[in-house]
């Protein structure tokens, strides 16, 4: 078992995501169609639901619709490995709502979804011939998440609450999720989700970190930004001085973890290169919060995280098919991880 905060006890294997409820819209698109957008490559841009169907009308392909959301893909990772897995959200009272908690439910997830007559949020992902994702979101229903709602209950039986960063855009939902997992014992891991998060919401980031966050996980862009450091080793030492546990993650490069002095090389898994990395974040997390979660060592639950991370490069979108989840639970019985 790996202690992450003395001040805390891991008291159950639950992994709580609190989160956004959105449906992804996956397009294949050339560099020029995000330069004629005026897109940066990469991230994550706010617009609202007429932009991004002002957008698929500018588009000759026919978008691939899947369940989505930062946190929800992790938690419907977590639920896929066998973890006890709950998601927390609020869509709408409409089809897309109804298809994403279905979809919750396949993966094993508990859903807690409040409804909303505002329709379900959506992302626009646009991948381009490099694999990067370059993402247009429409919050929609899920803005609405009440923090009255956030109590301590929610997160009852909890070992991990992952909280993920786009709720900064929510600074009161941000404090009451925290406030709540923080009372109910369990410990906090934050995802930053995105460098233009980190951007937009960084005075408030620098607050909540340091009292709050267990487990910081970021992808170099996020850690770039919010430490000032080009550097990777200073910025992973930057993180660490925050949090007792620490997590960059390098892409292709594999990943690198800071806890109690020690930095850890994660090496990442190989083969073939990536269509999409739509998910890969959010399905590195769902293996290293579960093998955490589990009592494996930071090093096996970093190569959990590579092999789902690696999975799900190789499809468009963040959900897996039955054959990826039937090799990840191969690698998982040999290396005795069940």
């Amino acid at each position: 078992m790996v202690i992450i905060n003395n001040q805390k006890k891991l008291n159950c294997g639950r992994i709580t995501a609190i989160g956004s409820a959105l449906v992804d819209l996956l397009i294949h698109e050339r560099d020029s169609f995000l330069t004629e957008l005026g897109k940066e490559k990469g991230g994550m841009t706010l617009v609202e639901s007429r932009d991004i169907d002002a957008i698929l009308e500018n588009s000759s392909h026919t978008p691939t619709v899947v369940p989505g959301g930062a946190a929800s893909s992790s938690i419907v990772g977590v639920g896929r490995l066998g973890g006890r897995a709950r998601f927390i959200c609020r869509r709408g009272n409409d089809a897309p709502g109804q298809f994403y908690q279905d979809a919750l439910e396949k993966s094993h997830v508990e859903p807690v979804s409040y409804t909303s007559a505002t329709p379900t949020g959506r992302v626009l992902s646009v991948i381009t011939p490099d694999a990067q994702r370059s993402m247009f979101t429409c919050l929609g229903a899920s803005t609405e998440l009440n923090p009255k709602d956030i109590t301590p209950a929610l997160f009852q039986d909890t070992g991990i609450a992952l909280i993920e960063g786009y709720l900064l855009f929510n600074p009161d939902l941000m404090t009451a999720c925290l406030e709540s997992a923080s009372k109910a014992g369990a410990l906090i891991a934050m995802d930053l989700s995105s460098f233009e998060i980190v951007e937009n919401t960084k005075p408030l980031l620098e607050k909540i970190v340091g009292t709050y966050v267990d487990i910081l996980i970021a992808n170099e862009d996020e850690a770039r930004v919010y430490t000032g450091h080009a550097d990777e080793g200073k910025a992973l030492e930057a993180l660490a001085a925050q949090a007792p546990l620490a997590v960059l993650k390098k892409g292709v490069r594999g990943s690198c973890l800071a806890h109690e002095g020690r930095i850890i090389d994660i090496p990442p898994e190989t083969g073939n290169p990536a269509t999409d990395t739509t998910g890969a974040g959010d399905l590195w997390a769902a293996g290293f919060l579960f093998g955490l979660a589990h009592g494996f060592s930071l090093e096996k639950s970093g190569a959990l995280a590579s092999l789902l991370g690696y999975e799900v490069c190789q499809v468009v979108g963040a959900c897996l098919p039955e054959a990826g989840w039937q090799r990840i639970h191969t690698f998982m019985k040999k290396n005795d991880m069940t």
